[in-house]
């Protein structure tokens, strides 16, 4: 089974609309917040990453599956922020493509580099990694 913009927008709406009034609904004033939500479960992918490690996630069926769990949590809010701006399937599904299609042209060596020259310009320093 493969789930599509339109499954996972229709199964979201499902989901917000049986606890709409626990939960309060979706309209564009609540993207925030279900944006800050999604942000908070990116966290505990991130820590499931840091914590377990990537060989766990690719070996432990348990630690993947939790891993699995937690990505359906941040694609789940992310549905429900599209929901809350009324973004279409076929609107969705437009917009990636032509930003794929213009992510293949790029050339990400030289506007890194332009970036960094810039920077240099300006005086501003590029973060430390680590």
């Amino acid at each position: 089974m493969d789930i599509g913009m339109k499954d996972l927008l229709r199964t979201q709406a499902e989901l917000q609309d049986k606890y709409r009034e626990k939960w309060g609904g979706v309209y564009p004033q609540k993207g925030g917040d279900h944006l800050l939500w999604m942000l908070s479960e990116c966290g505990e992918v991130i820590d499931i990453i840091k914590k377990m490690g990537d060989e766990a996630i690719m070996d432990d069926p348990g630690v993947r599956a939790h891993f699995t769990e937690e990505m359906v949590d941040v694609l789940m809010y992310f549905g429900a922020v599209l929901l809350c701006y009324g973004i279409q399937p076929e609107e969705f599904s437009e917009a990636f493509l032509k930003k794929h299609a213009h992510n293949m042209k790029r050339d990400w060596d030289t506007e890194h580099a332009r970036m960094l020259e810039g920077m240099h310009e300006e005086g501003a320093q590029p973060c430390a990694q680590g």
